[in-house]
């Protein structure tokens, strides 16, 4: 795979863990759930060691993460409604609306997975992450479906 390929890919990841760190830490401040703010606080310091990984890899590739990026709209558009759900101070909403942001951090787990060539290192920081992503949304998804 080209660099050039593999450093858009990466930036994505890394777009896509930025926002579900702030969003964590906005859902983390909101709540009042002693629960909810833990586990908040987990995920947002998990998608900060997450960006660390790829930043460091990154570097390693002599690969430079964007400070800014074209993919940002369609990932911050999945923790939009976050802040609506954070003001109506509904467990369930919130927790809704991470899921959601999920959703958006799974799939782009999952695509880039699926991209040949990247060296085996980086592909098992990928896997990692991946998996770790996929608990957080199905953990998210069931303290919704018992939030009430």
């Amino acid at each position: 795979m080209e660099a050039k390929a593999t450093q858009a890919l990466l930036n994505e990841l890394i777009e896509t863990l930025k926002d579900g760190q702030k969003g964590y830490a906005d859902a983390m401040t909101d709540v009042e759930d002693p629960t909810l703010k833990a586990t908040f606080k987990h995920y947002a310091a998990q998608r900060a060691g997450y960006i660390t990984e790829i930043e460091d890899q990154m570097f390693k590739m002599d690969l430079k993460p964007e400070e800014e990026s074209s993919v940002t709209s369609a990932v911050h558009r999945a923790w939009i409604d976050l802040k609506a759900a954070l003001t109506s101070k509904d467990n369930k909403a919130v927790l809704v609306e991470c899921e959601r942001g999920e959703d958006y951090a799974k799939k782009a787990y999952e695509t880039a997975l699926k991209v040949e060539g990247i060296s085996p290192v980086l592909k098992a920081v990928i896997e990692k992450q991946a998996s770790g992503v996929r608990e957080a949304h199905d953990k998210i998804r069931m303290m919704r479906d018992t939030a009430k």
